[in-house]
C-alpha cells in the first residue's frame, strides 16, 4: 500500500495538467472522505426531505470534476479545490430539484418590498414587528412565513452574488478566477461586488451580522449558533433568513442601479 506522503508526491505530478489514469483514480480515493463530510454539512442546514444519497452523489461528480480539471499551476492545492467543486456540484443539485412554489417566491418578494419601505422610511434597519405590519400580518404569521421560506432564502442568494458569466455553475467564479490570463473588467466587478456585499452586511441588525458570521465565515450549523446566542435553532433560523432576504434585495438594487 502506498503511503500517504507517496500520495502528497503525486499530487504535483501530472501529465499536460491531468493526472495520469493511475494518479486519477487515487486522488479520487484519497479525498472521498470530503463528499460525505461536505454533504453532511449541507444536509443539516436544509429539510430531512432531502434525501442525504442524492447529495452524496452530486458530490461525487464534483469530485471526479475536480481531480480532471485540477491545475497545479494556479498554486491552489487539490483539496481546497475539491472542495469548491464538490460545494458547488451539491449546491447545483438543490437548484435543480426546485422545491419552492409561486407563492413562496412571492412571499419572499414581499418582504423584500416591506424591508425596502419601512428601512426607506425609518432610516435604519427593519424590526421584525414592524416588517410584519408593513406586510399586514401578525409577528406569529410573519416569523413562521421566515422559517417556511428559510431554504428558498438561501439558495437564491447564492443565484444574485454569482457573475452573468457563470453559465449557472455554482463553482464557475472560483474556476474562472484559476484562469492564466487575467480580466482587469473582471476582477474590477468582483472588487465591487465585494464593496457592496459587505456595506450590504453592515446594514444588518447586530444579531443578523452575528448569524451570518458563525454560518457562512466560521461555518456553524443553525442549531451550534442557537447555543452561541442563546436562542432556539427556529430563530436563527429566522434571524438568518431575514439576512439573506435583506442581502438579496440589496444587490439586486445595485445590479439595477
Amino acid at each position: 500500500m502506498i503511503m500517504i506522503q507517496e500520495y502528497e508526491k503525486t499530487e504535483t505530478k501530472t501529465q499536460s495538467g491531468y493526472f495520469s489514469p493511475a494518479e486519477r483514480e487515487k486522488m479520487i480515493a484519497k479525498y472521498a472522505y470530503l463528499v460525505k463530510y461536505l454533504a453532511g454539512r449541507v444536509a443539516s442546514r436544509i429539510p430531512s426531505s432531502v434525501v442525504f444519497d442524492e447529495l452524496v452523489s452530486a458530490g461525487s461528480l464534483g469530485l471526479i470534476d475536480a481531480v480532471d480539471k485540477y491545475d497545479p499551476k494556479k498554486n491552489v492545492g487539490l483539496k481546497t479545490y475539491a472542495q469548491y467543486r464538490i460545494k458547488g456540484a451539491i449546491l447545483d443539485e438543490l437548484r435543480s430539484m426546485d422545491w419552492y412554489s409561486r407563492s413562496m417566491r412571492k412571499k419572499i418578494q414581499g418582504i423584500e418590498k416591506a424591508v425596502q419601505a419601512v428601512e426607506a422610511r425609518e432610516g435604519r434597519p427593519a424590526a421584525d414587528m414592524e416588517i410584519a405590519e408593513e406586510m399586514g400580518q401578525s409577528l406569529d404569521s410573519y416569523l413562521k412565513m421566515l422559517s417556511d421560506i428559510h431554504c428558498a432564502a438561501l439558495l437564491s442568494l447564492d443565484d444574485y452574488i454569482k457573475n452573468n458569466d457563470n453559465g449557472g455553475e455554482s463553482t464557475s467564479t472560483f474556476h474562472e478566477g484559476m484562469k492564466s490570463e487575467d480580466n482587469p473588467a473582471d476582477e474590477l466587478i468582483r472588487k465591487e461586488m465585494k464593496a457592496v456585499l459587505a456595506q450590504a452586511i453592515r446594514r444588518l441588525t447586530e444579531k443578523e451580522q452575528m448569524v451570518i458570521s458563525l454560518y457562512y465565515y466560521d461555518e456553524l450549523t443553525l442549531k451550534e449558533i442557537g447555543n452561541v446566542m442563546e436562542l432556539t435553532e427556529s430563530r436563527i433560523c429566522q434571524i438568518h433568513t431575514m439576512a439573506l432576504i435583506k442581502l438579496k434585495s440589496r444587490i439586486k438594487d445595485y445590479r439595477g442601479a
